[in-house]
């Protein structure tokens, strides 16, 4: 197997990444606020009520970083503009999937759609959509305007077949893997790549930082599926075993009922089917995930993905760009529970 580039340890924790790239980050805020106080009012409180609730701009960050892994130059406002589009593009997903889940919190805070209601999430939601893709728009290539609307596209393609296996037994870890690559890293890989893009990088090393962002995101959605049944709601914003109440089958209860007892199987599908989940069913289900290693065995499975990732940053010179990029993979692997 590839080994991963060498890690310095330049970057002992999040914040000191985050404050290193503040500059660029900031001005990527001020992007997003321009354009939402150009639009209605209604548009401008909804966008800024979700884009102020809580995120880490991952996503903005990681293009600004990945537009420097070859050398620093100033790419200036086309990095600025790819961020801020992917941002909005994201910002939408969170409106649209809290409409499609029926939401009531996000970030422990209430959901725009109990705030405002569905009609507004959509109708903002797409506006967002709209203004992201406008803004990718604006730096007339062809080439740029193909990948984000490709990445946008698979993201509703992922978002369909998770809603097709929706309590359905028959779901399968090909099926999962295949879900998650496309709602989750899809976009990601698309802002690594954008960040090549707009670095007028050789195609190999835009291809490699698609590949770093699609295995990175992979590890981030398996990660995120892992923490509703381990993570504590006060800091995720999620109540324990959300999912599962929800009919989403993830990773770790995959696992599970490819390993439990026949009778043990038969509890944990109806809890799946009716969603009828109460706090000692919870518990019980929690206690066999511990039992067959369920959670263990899906932190590995994002441990692969994020070592697979760190591989693609082996032909860029070695920076402190370089380090904060392996600093971010790790920090998939050990955000809070």
């Amino acid at each position: 197997m590839a080994k991963s580039p060498p890690e310095t340890g330049f970057f002992q924790t999040r914040q000191q990444v985050w404050e290193h790239y503040q500059h660029p980050l900031q001005q990527v805020e001020d992007r997003i606020s321009k354009t939402l106080d150009s639009q209605g009012h209604l548009i401008a409180n909804i966008g800024k009520y979700i884009l102020n609730g809580g995120g880490k701009r991952i996503r903005p960050l990681l293009a600004i970083i990945a537009s420097n892994l070859d050398g620093e130059r100033n790419f200036g406002e086309a990095v600025i503009l790819i961020a801020s589009a992917v941002e909005l593009i994201h910002t939408t997903s969170l409106l649209h999937d809290d409409v499609i889940d029926d939401a009531v919190k996000r970030r422990n805070k209430d959901s725009a759609r109990i705030i405002w209601g569905n009609k507004a999430s959509i109708l903002v939601g797409d506006h967002l959509y709209a203004q992201g893709v406008s803004i990718a728009e604006s730096l007339r290539d062809h080439a740029i305007n193909d990948i984000f609307l490709e990445a946008c596209r698979l993201m509703t393609e992922g978002e369909t077949l998770q809603l097709t296996y929706h309590r359905n037994l028959d779901f399968t870890e090909e099926i999962y893997f295949r879900i998650i690559k496309c709602k989750t890293a899809a976009l990601i890989s698309a802002t690594c790549r954008l960040s090549g893009m707009v670095a007028k990088m050789e195609p190999e090393k835009q291809e490699m930082l698609a590949q770093f962002g699609l295995q990175l995101g992979s590890a981030y959605q398996i990660v995120d599926d892992a923490l509703d049944y381990i993570g504590n709601s006060q800091i995720w914003g999620k109540f324990l075993g959300k999912d599962l109440r929800d009919g989403e089958i993830t990773l770790p209860l995959l696992h599970l009922l490819s390993r439990c007892g026949k009778e043990e199987r038969k509890k944990v599908e109806e809890a799946l089917r009716t969603g009828k989940v109460s706090h000692k069913a919870l518990l019980q289900i929690l206690n066999l995930m511990r039992q067959y290693k369920s959670i263990e065995y899906s932190m590995n499975k994002a441990r692969e993905s994020v070592e697979a990732a760190k591989v693609n940053l082996c032909s860029f010179p070695d920076s402190i760009h370089r380090q904060a990029l392996l600093y971010l993979a790790n920090y998939v692997i050990l955000r809070d529970h």
